[in-house]
């Protein structure tokens, strides 16, 4: 005996339309959780990469190189073809002081100056 054209009560294939649906949201939050937790890994590892970076730069910066690094600044200055004014000595820990320089000028320092007579 042969089968042919059998049909489903519309209750079971929409019990049936359901499951298939259902299934295929429990894959498609599965995938979601998977590309989530390879994002959540990705981001660790930068973060690592970048805290690691971070702490090799610390331990190399001391006052020294950045006294250095204030002389060598002042040096192209005083070599480059621009006009300007530079006051040595007056600023942070020693460093020049560029009038105009600096773009906000801070609550400790402002940036007018005293009128001319």
């Amino acid at each position: 005996m042969l089968l042919r054209d059998v049909a489903l009560p519309a209750r079971l294939q929409q019990a049936i339309q359901e499951k298939l649906s259902a299934e295929q949201e429990a894959s498609r939050m599965q995938f979601i959780l998977l590309k989530e937790k390879q994002e959540a890994e990705r981001n660790k590892i930068e973060a690592e990469g970048i805290s690691s970076f971070q702490k090799i730069v610390t331990e190399g910066i001391n006052e020294n190189l950045l006294k250095w690094k204030g002389i060598e600044a002042t040096k192209e200055l005083a070599l480059s073809g621009n006009s300007k004014v530079v006051i040595i000595g007056a600023g942070t820990e020693g460093l020049p002081i560029i009038p105009g320089g600096d773009t906000a000028p801070s609550p400790a320092h402002p940036a007018s100056f005293p009128p001319a007579h």
